[in-house]
């Protein structure tokens, strides 16, 4: 087995890179016609039904809207009853013929299960199922006091994405329904005091990746990364006490719409904005530069200041 390494260590990279060199041109050509073709047909969402959790404010609430103004049925998501039924009102009056509110904590696996059966109860289907629900916490890993307070973020952030996943998974099959999961480029491009935000997102871009090579063309699954966006999450003294106030948030709405765009065209990835895909050529062609930088100027000189 050894040799069969060290044969593939040799033959494997300039093999890759000669086809990369013969196909890509082709490949990204196909892809062009092929992001056309699919504008040129965009899913009509009118009458279809939506589920969406963290939908009582921030990018949630505004894809409430969004899809609300194309005329789809809404199953609403989050833990504050009163502001979702604001938002129901809302998304009524831009034109959604149903909207039903149901109060959910999805980090608890029952109440995930829960809000499935309810919603696929009162319209009879699922066609998108938005995950979208998550929390942030601000902390220098190193002067976390109680490492167990984490848990409430990646239950939130990633174990409630696959606990709602796996019950809409049978209606969506029934329906060649979509999955759109709200990732971040944190994902990939991980900033210090935010290690355990990042990791979740990361987990629910490989989850989704994963599972779209188990379900075929069955359900389709968009991922969405979206950078700064204005919220109540990245409200108040967030930025600043992230060190990243410099970094220009997009708005909600603008963020909003470019997601319910991307998925009815069925596009697997969505950066937004579209800028911030040069954060991953970053990431892969100099990861030692940004390390540093983030060192240098998140950490080493805030820790200068407040000695």
């Amino acid at each position: 087995m050894d040799l069969i390494h060290k044969v593939l260590n040799i033959v494997l990279p300039p093999i890759t890179l000669i086809l990369l060199l013969l196909f890509l041109p082709s490949f990204l050509v196909s892809k062009f016609i092929s992001r056309i073709k699919r504008s040129i047909n965009s899913e009509m969402v009118a009458g279809k039904v939506v589920l969406i959790t963290g939908a009582s404010s921030g990018i949630g609430e505004y894809l409430a809207y969004e899809y609300a103004r194309r005329g789809a049925c809404l199953a609403l998501a989050a833990r504050r009853q009163e502001r979702l039924r604001a938002v129901a009102d809302k998304a009524r009056a831009l034109g959604s013929p149903d909207v039903i509110v149901i109060p959910t904590d999805i980090s608890k696996v029952e109440d995930s299960e829960r809000f499935i059966n309810e919603a696929v109860n009162h319209f009879g289907k699922l066609d998108h199922l938005v995950n979208n629900a998550g929390v942030v916490q601000i902390d220098m890993f190193e002067d976390c006091k109680q490492i167990s307070d984490f848990a409430t973020l990646t239950n939130t952030n990633f174990w409630g994405s696959v606990y709602t996943t796996h019950f809409a998974i049978p209606h969506l099959r029934k329906s060649k329904g979509r999955i759109v999961g709200i990732s971040s480029i944190a994902g990939w491009f991980t900033v210090p005091r935010m290690s355990f935000y990042c990791a979740s997102k990361a987990a629910i871009t490989s989850f989704y990746e994963t599972l779209r090579a188990e379900v075929g063309s069955d359900i389709g699954i968009t991922i969405v990364t979206p950078g700064v966006v204005e919220s109540e999450m990245s409200q108040g003294d967030f930025l600043s006490k992230a060190q990243i106030d410099f970094v220009p948030a997009e708005s909600t709405e603008r963020c909003a719409k470019a997601i319910v765009d991307s998925a009815c065209r069925g596009d697997r990835y969505l950066i937004e904005p579209s800028w911030a895909r040069m954060t991953f050529l970053l990431k892969v062609l100099c990861p030692e530069v940004l390390e540093w930088l983030f060192h240098m100027v998140l950490v080493a000189k805030s820790s200068k200041k407040s000695n």
